[in-house]
């Protein structure tokens, strides 16, 4: 049995405490969670805290951090709510800002470039991690194996848009799955969905219409940017990245493609989920184009067009989650989406390889066909070496990772120290 409803007080110490420790990723953050709202203070039941993990699995945006969200929404509310995702994020956000302006002053040094050669061959490994968990997990099947193999081939060699990619996926999962009569009679909230959209929705982009209406260019291209990847970001970070990358970099130009490796390797390293690289790209257009100030507004921005419609999601599906639950075709797209996110991973494993790994990477076309060339001669020994070291440590001694990146980036910094 869950306990009585705790006060917002007692909320925000220990929602607190969870955006304080949220370090290594989703599944070690829902794990702390796990460990808080279950076990030391059964604040929800087992039943309760799984339901609303599979639930937020369907949603687009970071699972992690709309876990929290409903974990505050059901113990107290909207209050609660905000309190839970609010504290989820923010200490990482913070952390994040600072970083950030801290990168654009002195990231071009020799030293912090060589600290970043560390850091850089450690994503590469966390990224393979990911991928080896997701696919485990979600490529149960011949046709999922598909999927995912047709995933890696759209957006690798075609540049097919992510989007498209997982609107297709769900497409044939909610078609192929037998529909069955609904097994339950959960009562449906009235007019709830309507009033929560309505709010939340405006909330969301109203500041971007301000944006436009003030003929702020680069913030309101900032606002709907990722407005857009708020609602296509199933499967997490990982995801999305090499979308997010191919249009900051190649399409935008707002950042280099060392620096988006940067920026994930800094948000690694930070509490809170792995989307808030999103702020630190957004942070670092704004001071190439404007200074501090436009990096902050930038910032700010950013994060409201990213988190507001976590919120969104949430506050709108909560009610829902029971119903939901007894929805099989919804459960099939959520698991076809999952087996196209894997073939997404892998090309970003790869793209991430390959720009860590060599220091020359130029694409070859044919046709619809894109192929990326690495250049033998600029392979990085060094870079190599260390994303070993960081494979041992973390596939094979299973060190947390805040240690791991810790060595590396301690590492790299010796070998520039040393002049390799």
């Amino acid at each position: 049995m869950a306990s009585p409803s705790p006060s917002l007080g007692a909320l925000w110490r220990v929602f607190g405490r969870i955006g304080l420790l949220s370090f290594g990723g989703p599944a070690a953050q829902i794990a702390l969670m796990h460990r808080e709202l279950v076990e030391d203070r059964p604040w929800l039941t087992e039943d309760q805290f799984l339901r609303a993990l599979s639930f937020c699995m369907m949603l687009p945006g970071p699972e992690a951090m709309q876990l929290a969200t409903y974990a505050g929404w059901r113990l107290r509310g909207v209050p609660g709510g905000l309190l839970g995702g609010g504290l989820f994020v923010l200490p990482g956000a913070a952390v994040i800002a600072a970083l950030s302006l801290l990168y654009a002053r002195f990231g071009t040094l020799p030293l912090v470039a060589a600290l970043f050669v560390g850091i850089k061959a450690t994503v590469v490994v966390i990224v393979l991690e990911a991928l080896l968990r997701v696919s485990r997990k979600a490529l149960k099947s011949a046709d999922r194996w598909a999927i995912a193999g047709l995933s890696f081939v759209g957006i690798f060699f075609l540049h097919l848009p992510f989007p498209a990619i997982i609107l297709a996926a769900g497409t044939y999962g909610f078609f192929s799955t037998r529909a069955r009569p609904p097994d339950d009679a959960t009562a449906l909230p009235r007019g709830h969905l309507r009033r929560t959209i309505a709010v939340w929705g405006g909330l969301w982009l109203l500041p971007v219409a301000a944006l436009w209406l003030a003929d702020a260019a680069f913030l309101t291209d900032l606002a709907l940017f990722f407005s857009k990847l708020a609602v296509v970001t199933f499967g997490g970070a990982y995801a999305v990245l090499a979308y997010m990358t191919q249009a900051v970099v190649a399409e935008h130009g707002w950042i280099s493609t060392q620096q988006m490796i940067d920026g994930l390797g800094l948000a690694e390293t930070t509490p809170g989920p792995l989307i808030l690289v999103t702020q630190f790209v957004g942070m670092l257009a704004g001071d190439l184009r404007g200074g501090v100030g436009l990096a902050l507004a930038a910032g700010a921005v950013v994060l409201w067009v990213t988190l507001v419609p976590c919120f969104l999601w949430i506050f709108a599906g909560a009610p829902y989650i029971d119903w939901l639950a007894h929805q099989p075709r919804l459960s099939g797209a959520l698991s076809a989406i999952t087996a196209a996110v894997v073939g997404v991973i892998l090309n970003l494993s790869v793209w991430f390889a390959l720009h860590v790994l060599f220091g020359q990477v130029t694409e070859v076309r044919f046709g619809p066909v894109t192929l990326l060339r690495p250049d033998w001669a600029s392979f990085d020994t060094p870079a190599a070496a260390l994303g070993l070291i960081a494979a041992l440590c973390l596939l094979r001694l299973h060190w947390p990772l805040p240690r791991v990146l810790a060595v590396s980036a301690g590492l790299g910094l010796a070998l520039g120290l040393a002049g390799i």
